[in-house]
């Protein structure tokens, strides 16, 4: 890693009608929109989609990162990261985020582990940590005999 701090850049460029392109460089181009509860078209990346697009994959990032570290071995992962978005005190915002997690390991690992290490990456995932609302963790860990 890289000494802090970092800094990452993002455009956003539009016009009085249609979406918006969010750009960065050496990335491709996404197009942008309000989602359907805004009055949005529903068929293009939502800033909220793209909030809790952030959760779901630093959760996972996060996860990698301290499952090497603590040599878990594992198999495959998912994230589903939802976001509650409510109007308190005059002031909309996201209130709560809770990601269910699937996590399949091979039967010579401990389920025990498993979950110690997503929490662990729960509480050390920097998207996570940067949001006011609460956050919580699903953990559902399968042992694959199969391996």
């Amino acid at each position: 890693m890289q000494d802090l701090p970092h800094h990452y850049t993002v455009q956003a460029k539009g016009s009085a009608t249609g979406s918006l392109i969010a750009s960065a460089d050496n990335l491709p181009d996404i197009n942008i929109a309000p989602p359907a509860q805004f009055g949005g078209p529903g068929d293009a990346w939502s800033p909220e989609d793209l909030l809790m697009a952030a959760v779901a994959n630093c959760l996972v990032l996060s996860f990698k990162a301290v499952a090497r570290a603590s040599n878990l071995e594992w198999q495959t992962i998912e994230c589903e990261s939802v976001g509650e978005l409510n109007r308190i005190d005059k002031v909309t915002r996201f209130t709560s985020t809770l990601s269910k997690v699937t996590l399949v390991i091979p039967e010579t690992e401990s389920v025990e582990k498993a979950e110690r290490l997503l929490n662990k990456a729960e509480q050390v995932c920097l998207i996570s940590n940067s949001l006011s609302c609460d956050s919580h963790i699903e953990c559902d860990v399968q042992i694959n005999a199969d391996r």
